[in-house]
């Protein structure tokens, strides 16, 4: 698998329409969504990519595999029938916004292949929460029911247009479209792509967002577990604003935090590249250091569930972070530049064990 996306398949996707990121993303999702219209494509996908899938338990919910695909691959979930067979334990979609965006203006995506990096501001662009769940309901998944194999997690993030002072109620209005479809759902208050949104990770204006929306999760639920709320935070925060993080997160009720998302540094990429100037959040290679360094960060101060995300660019990374005290991991660049034979490796992975590939 590794020689024949690297040696073959990449060079071809990333030469194809001009080299334009974002039309190779849609297309090749565009593909993924096609596999997993077909049972049979599905069943012998999976036997070449899921293969060394070991179950593990984060947070009350069974994972078939330790490793996921991370938020921003699959916003809309077009592809989300396939993403098991490719060797996924779970999957997040989004992020997603109450309301239907397009996001930034093009181009937004950008490789910048000698760093093994990926620069975006994408702007959460999205169909919106309502038909996110509309094709989740088509396709017949139901919180827990494990409908495509595997967990799928929600991001949910604030609507452009809505002013901060109503940012909660946005995020609700999110949240009641989607709990009844997913296993958990990821509070996005981290991407540097929509002015202002960092400022929702601040202490007080934190703890009230996620307190409302552990509140209305537990009232949804009418008497049942409710739907478990991730936070997602940033690499950049100071190890105060961290450690406030871990305090609202745990009295707030939140089950989980997501470390990290993309920064906004530029430390670790080649100063030659051609797109290092563009403005946007920075993921791959050059976040490798510093998530891992929040996730060691947060497991020392929280016994909350920490899903590791960023810079996870091989079979190393990916046992550092568990190592560093994450039970889960997610990848997103480390995909695009290593393909299934990444999640493959990564699969054979356990916390405190020698690596396996």
């Amino acid at each position: 698998m590794d020689l024949g996306y690297r040696g073959v398949l990449r060079p071809l996707l990333f030469r194809a329409y001009g080299g334009d990121a974002e039309r190779i993303h849609e297309r090749t999702l565009a593909a993924i969504a096609h596999v997993g219209r077909s049972k049979p494509a599905r069943g012998a996908l999976a036997a070449l990519c899921a293969r060394h899938r070991q179950p593990t338990t984060v947070a009350g919910m069974q994972f078939p595999g330790l490793v996921g695909l991370a938020a921003g691959m699959d916003k809309d979930g077009v592809g989300v029938k396939a993403w098991g067979s490719l060797g996924f334990g779970f999957v997040e979609l989004g992020t997603v916004t109450a309301q239907p965006q397009p996001g930034n203006d093009r181009p937004r995506l950008f490789r910048l292949p000698r760093s093994a990096a990926i620069i975006n501001r994408m702007g959460f662009n999205n169909r919106g929460a309502q038909t996110l769940a509309d094709r989740l309901a088509a396709a017949g998944i139901a919180r827990g029911n494990m409908a495509v194999g595997i967990p799928i997690g929600i991001s949910i993030g604030k609507t452009k247009n809505v002013p901060l002072a109503d940012a909660t109620e946005d995020y609700l209005a999110s949240l009641r479209a989607l709990a009844p479809y997913a296993d958990y759902l990821a509070v996005n208050v981290s991407s540097p792509n929509t002015p202002g949104l960092r400022a929702l990770q601040g202490k007080r204006t934190l703890a009230d967002l996620i307190t409302a929306l552990v509140a209305e999760a537990w009232r949804l639920a009418a008497g049942d577990l409710p739907v478990p709320i991730f936070v997602k935070v940033a690499p950049d925060l100071s190890e105060t604003a961290l450690e406030d993080v871990v305090q609202v997160c745990g009295d707030a009720g939140a089950e989980g935090l997501i470390a990290t998302n993309t920064t906004l540094s530029r430390d670790g990429l080649l100063a030659d590249e051609p797109s290092v100037s563009e403005n946007g959040g920075l993921s791959g290679a050059p976040l490798t250091r510093r998530a891992l360094e929040v996730v060691r960060f947060l497991a020392q101060r929280t016994s909350l569930p920490i899903i590791g995300a960023g810079g996870i660019m091989s079979c190393d990374d990916g046992q550092a972070m568990l190592d560093a005290g994450a039970g889960l991991l997610q990848i997103y660049t480390g995909f695009v530049y290593a393909g299934p034979s990444l999640v493959d490796d990564l699969n054979q992975l356990k916390p405190d064990r020698a690596p396996t590939c």
